[in-house]
Parts: structure tokens; sequence; C-alpha cells
């Protein structure tokens, strides 16, 4: 049997229904500008008895015939505009919907076997709904609101629930988390994911409504990472520091300068003895003198109280 990859790869689904439905002469189904008239053409399009879809699938499977796969997925894209129809509460273009469910069908036919002894369509509304719920998922926010195929299966059915209801009550949560096997807990917080709306993070004053504007994330969201007070304030308190560091500095007499300028400015500090030796004193006595001089820059840079 001739492999079906090379004409119907999942990234050449949607280029290969854009060339079937033109070569028929129906339009692009990507663009088209009269959806009613699309959908009327496809309409009228014939549908397949159980034996032309029995005789089709397997002219497919055994020689990967491309007109055998144009007669199927025509037959069938009214039962795709039928299933997308379904899912317009969810605010999303419906040529949109249905370009998706055809990306669905085309899988099914690629993988439908007839000797499994069911009818196309009752095989391809899987692969038709996944590639819906798929687009819708990744559509309807910003932000995915499901990810795991739990929490897709509680999105879905959540959302018909919830169609007659505003919010639910304790009652209604502990039904539907019984009905889908999920925590009643998991519930609440779907909800909560699908009734937030989509906020822009920065301030934008040209793009934001009157009065939505200062509901902006940037202005409230706490940037750990950078404190420009502190960061002023400590400069500050450098400055202050090192001005009165001066200050103080200045009033030590010649060689009280002199010692804490070799013992911790320079840099290579000045041994005790080698003061000792200039000034014909002993180390003792230095390390006294250095000691003074330094009680008298921190009793100064105190007082300023920086």
């Amino acid at each position: 049997m001739q492999s079906l990859s090379g004409d119907f790869g999942n990234a050449e689904l949607k280029t290969k229904m854009t060339e079937l439905v033109s070569s028929a002469g129906a339009g692009s189904l990507v663009q088209y500008d009269g959806l009613e008239a699309y959908i009327s053409r496809i309409n009228s399009y014939p549908m397949l008895t159980k034996d032309e879809e029995y005789s089709l699938a397997e002219q497919l499977r055994e020689t990967g015939d491309k007109e055998a796969a144009y007669r199927l997925v025509m037959s069938h894209m009214r039962f795709v505009v039928h299933v997308a129809r379904g899912y317009l509460g969810y605010g999303l273009p419906l040529k949109d919907l249905i370009q998706e469910g055809s990306v669905g069908l085309m899988q099914a036919v690629k993988r439908f076997d007839p000797r499994a002894g069911v009818r196309l369509a009752t095989y391809a509304i899987h692969w038709i709904k996944s590639e819906i719920h798929e687009f819708v998922i990744r559509n309807w926010k910003m932000v995915k609101v499901a990810t795991t195929k739990a929490q897709r299966k509680l999105f879905f059915n959540l959302r018909k629930f919830k169609r007659s209801v505003s919010w639910l009550s304790s009652s209604d949560v502990s039904m539907v988390a019984q009905e889908l096997g999920v925590t009643p807990d998991e519930v609440t917080e779907m909800e909560t994911r699908m009734a937030s709306t989509d906020v822009s993070y920065d301030y934008a004053e040209d793009d934001e409504p009157e009065g939505r504007q200062l509901n902006a994330p940037c202005l409230f969201l706490e940037d750990r990472t950078s404190n420009f007070s502190l960061k002023y304030e400590n400069a500050n308190w450098q400055k202050c520091a090192q001005e009165a560091l001066k200050e103080a500095f200045d009033k030590l007499d010649e060689r009280a300068r002199y010692i804490i300028r070799r013992r911790w400015l320079d840099e290579k500090p000045a041994t005790l003895q080698e003061l000792a030796d200039k000034y014909s004193v002993s180390a003792e006595r230095i390390r006294q003198l250095e000691k003074q001089a330094m009680d008298t820059l921190r009793k100064y840079i105190a007082e300023k109280k920086i």
C-alpha cells in the first residue's frame, strides 16, 4: 500500500486542502469572500453512499489517489460546518472554525480504514472536534485557560453548563465535579479563569479606554530586582559620609593625617614599625596615635548624624 504521508503530511494539511478545493473550482478554503456562498457550494456537493465511501477509501489506501481523497473530503465538509457552528459561542469567526475542522477531517481521511465497519462521519467526528478544540483553546484568550487534557475537558463541559448559569453555586460545583471526575476546587479555579479578562501589562493611554488605564499591572507589580529609592538613599548616604569624612580628616593634625593615609588609604599599607622609624618613636606609640585619630573621625561623623 502506498504511504499517504507524502500527500497528506501534518504540516501540509491546510495547503493541500486549499489545493483540493481550488482545483475543483469551489474557491480557496483559506481565502474566500462569501462565507454563505461557500457553505452553499459545499452543501450542493453530493453525499456518498456507503458503498461509494468504501470504494473511495480503499482506493485512497491502496494507491494514494488524490481524487478519491478529494471526494471523501468534500462529501463530508457539510458535516464540518455543522460541527463548527456549535462552537460559535466562543466568539471566534465561523470561517476559522470551519478551516480548523477541515484539517481534522483531512486527518480522519488519512487514517480512515473502511474495513473497520464504521462510516467516515462517525470516525471523523473525533478528529474534527479535536482540531477545533485546540483552536479554541489557543485563541479564546491570550493566556491559556487549559493546558492539560483534564483541564480541556473541564473547560468545554463547564462552558456548556454555564450557558444558562452566571456563577455556579456550591451545589452546582459539587455536581459538575462529580460528573467530570474532578475536585470542586478545580471546577472553581476553571470558572475563575473563564471569567477573567485579558489586560495589557503596560500602561497604554492611547489603547486603554478611560477608567481602565490605571488598572495596568505594571503600575502595581513590585520589581524586587530594582529599588530606585533604596539606590538613591545609598548613593546619598555615601556622598554625605564621604563629605563628613573629608571634613573630619582635615581637622586632624599633619602627623595623624599621614599615619591614617599610610595605614588605611595607601595601596600597600605601611607597618607600625615603618612609621615608628619615620617619627623616631616606638611602634606602640604609632598604634596609640592611629587609635586616637580613628576615634576622632568616628566621633565627628557620629555628630553629623549621617
